[in-house]
């Protein structure tokens, strides 16, 4: 079987490693394929290699989405997009709208007296801030001793001075926004934002694959994933959410991988 992790981020988005890093760092695990999914953006595709090198690397994207009546996140993956340009036109207000939500961050914490020079924060693409690109200034600059300790749950979390996001859109809008551009469209790890009841709203439009194995999903949600699958026909893909440094525990790749319908879907 075909080993593919179809889930990672780059330094595109919010991932501390570069997608050639990636593509090194998967031939030492022995994987055959990966899928570099980098959060509100297609800049990444253009970087994917054309030619294979050992290893199959495969453009996707996760668009952030947020259910208001229900009140829950949906990260929406999407992959075999064929008009990026569809995507990227939903998808860039986010980015603009996170970038800003960040700069706000920033004069937040400098009235604090944190001193925080953006000229010199590693960002997305070159162009965005998120707040792993903060946190890991702070770091490197000795302001904080660890990038997810007391310091980021006191300050970005748990009511916190910079405790505030943006608007995100609608998970429906998420899905058609890939459906629109020739892709398939795959719910994020559902175990982690408990988003199980929307399944069959999304399956009438156009959802086609389910992420089973992701760190976030435990034996209950994978559970109830495979019997959704099962019930709606979708595909089931797994991934390992990684993000290198700029996520508390990352797991390695290649720990959570697709299934054989994701793979045959997918890959």
């Amino acid at each position: 079987m075909i080993k593919a992790d179809l889930h990672m981020h780059s330094t595109v988005s919010d991932g501390s490693f570069t997608i050639p890093e990636l593509i090194e760092f998967a031939k030492k695990k022995g994987l055959d394929a990966i899928a570099v999914t980098d959060h509100d953006t297609v800049s990444h595709f253009q970087q994917i290699p054309k030619i294979e090198h050992g290893v199959k690397v495969i453009p996707g994207i996760e668009i952030s989405a947020y259910d208001y009546e229900n009140n829950f996140k949906v990260h929406m993956l999407g992959y075999g997009i064929r008009y990026p340009e569809i995507v990227e036109k939903v998808v860039q207000p986010t980015l603009l709208a996170r970038h800003e939500n960040s700069l706000k961050q920033i004069r937040i914490l400098n009235e604090n007296g944190y001193d925080i020079n953006t000229e010199e924060l590693r960002v997305a693409d070159g162009k965005y801030i998120y707040k792993q690109h903060i946190m890991e200034y702070l770091l490197r600059r000795g302001k904080v001793s660890e990038m997810f300790g007391d310091f980021y749950y006191s300050v970005f979390k748990n009511n916190g001075i910079c405790n505030f996001d943006i608007q995100y859109i609608s998970p429906i809008e998420a899905l058609n926004t890939i459906k629109e551009a020739g892709g398939l469209a795959v719910l994020a790890h559902s175990g982690q934002q408990q988003n199980f009841d929307l399944i069959p709203k999304l399956v009438e439009a156009g959802l086609k694959g389910l992420e089973l194995n992701h760190p976030a999903n435990d034996e209950q949600a994978r559970e109830k994933i495979r019997r959704y699958a099962d019930v709606y026909g979708l595909f089931l893909t797994g991934g390992s959410d990684f993000h290198g440094t700029y996520e508390k525990a990352a797991p390695d790749l290649g720990i959570y991988l697709a299934e054989e319908s994701g793979v045959e879907a997918l890959c």
